[in-house]
């Protein structure tokens, strides 16, 4: 067993024991209440699951094993470019200590030396027509490399239930080092005519990444460590995490668990808004005829965009009430490399301007922008323009937090996910039962 692993089993499995104990004493403790109106509105802040990795403070943002965003672009490991490696957090998301550089570097070794890819995935991909969106085809290679899984394999010989983590590690461990291939493969051949670029093993796992997608800039192989790491995790009830969870709950493996929450991060309401915040802003610049826009010009776009009924993407959000941390460390990296940067301006102007006019409808809880509202803009910068594709980025970072979570479920042993449900007419009858008790 590798140094890692046996670091996860030394926290997971007394853990286990311990929350068994936790239920046998302290099971009968109510938590709270909920109303209706959470029902029917899909659940918000009711809590109905335990995530181990990280917590969404409404007024700090997403906080990793206790740590926020800023605290940790202070304390984890950074790659050449001066931004974190993704292997750190993921590192901290895994055993819940701060990794050393050489922590970091030998989960980037580990990765390296799983990430060959099977060749019937390329094959499947090559398979579908091009114009296949890039999602489709990520969510697919997925589950192609699902012969692959070392779960479903020790599962079909019986495994003892207390073991259930161990393939699970590895279905994780290789699942995240094959990602990048797999997602530059299909930029490459949906974008790039097919001529595809081989990975590099002397890089870190988000140079490499950026390597094969074919920039080898170092602003980019810096921007893409920082938005693989700020958009590993947000707790567990978003779609893409609570998907993966839900069917993981039922002892799928890891390949069918993250197609699925891949399935989720593919909704306009989740991972797909950075494209729509793209679009928007181009939108915006056509109106005005491809002129710089002025704040005032902004200002009226904005109105424009609310009377008819549409939303302003990348702003607002279901639980944070401040800006997002995440859109603060890409305003930062922004700041750094491409503060002249046209569409960065905008996004600057737009900062300045959208939070008062959406405070002033008297509608919006939360007018402060989110992370997908810089995200797309940088990669812009940069030369990735295929907006469509910005999601499978999105999904390659959040598979490091959903799988870990997933490994952390089967280590603690928690069962199938299933909820009760009821009719519209059983709750209209516990209206008037509480009707008759007022």
């Amino acid at each position: 067993m590798d140094r890692l692993k046996e670091k996860f089993a030394a926290k997971a499995l007394p853990l286990a024991d311990e929350i068994k104990t936790l239920i046998k004493e302290h099971g009968h403790i109510v938590l709270g209440s909920y109303t209706i109106e959470q029902v029917y509105h899909g659940m918000k802040g009711m809590i109905g699951m335990v995530t181990e990795t990280s917590k969404l403070d409404s007024e700090e943002g997403i906080r990793f094993r206790g740590y926020s965003i800023p605290e940790l672009r202070q304390k984890l490991p950074r790659g050449s470019g001066g931004e974190n490696l993704p292997e750190g957090i993921f590192y901290l998301l895994l055993t819940g200590d701060l990794p050393t550089e050489e922590d970091a570097r030998e989960v980037s070794n580990a990765w390296a030396r799983r990430s060959h890819v099977p060749k019937h995935v390329f094959d499947m991909l090559d398979s579908l027509p091009k114009g296949t969106h890039p999602m489709t085809q990520f969510s697919l290679a997925i589950l192609a490399m699902q012969t692959e899984s070392n779960f479903a394999a020790a599962y079909r010989k019986g495994i003892n239930k207390k073991q259930y983590w161990d393939p699970m590690f590895e279905d994780v461990m290789n699942c995240i080092a094959r990602l990048p291939r797999i997602a530059a493969y299909i930029y490459r051949r949906t974008y790039k005519g097919g001529v595809h670029i081989e990975p590099d093993p002397k890089l870190d796992w988000g140079a490499n990444f950026a390597h094969m997608l074919g920039f080898d800039d170092d602003g980019m192989k810096a921007l893409m460590r920082l938005y693989l790491t700020i958009h590993v995790d947000h707790e567990g009830g978003n779609v893409s995490a609570h998907a993966t969870h839900l069917v993981g709950s039922a002892l799928s493996d890891a390949y069918y668990s993250l197609s699925a929450g891949m399935n989720g991060l593919a909704g306009p309401l989740h991972g797909l808004a950075n494209q729509e915040v793209v679009r928007w802003i181009y939108d915006l610049r056509t109106h005005y005829g491809e002129k710089m826009p002025t704040k005032e010009d902004i200002a009226d776009y904005v109105k424009k965009t609310l009377a008819e009924g549409r939303v302003v993407p990348g702003y607002g959000h279901a639980v944070l009430r401040k800006t997002d941390p995440r859109y603060i460390a890409q305003m930062e990296f922004a700041q750094t490399h491409l503060a002249d940067d046209e569409l960065f301006k905008i996004v600057q102007m737009l900062y300045e301007v959208v939070p008062e006019i959406l405070k002033s409808t008297g509608k919006i809880k939360n007018p402060w922008p989110n992370v997908d509202a810089h995200s797309g803009v940088l990669l812009i910068h940069y030369g990735l323009t295929e907006y469509d594709f910005y999601t499978v980025l999105f999904g390659v970072s959040r598979a490091i937090g959903v799988l870990t979570s997933l490994l952390w479920d089967r280590a603690l042993g928690h069962p199938i996910e299933r909820p009760g449900s009821v009719t519209t007419d059983w709750m209209k009858a516990q209206i008037e039962k509480a009707k008759a008790t007022a």
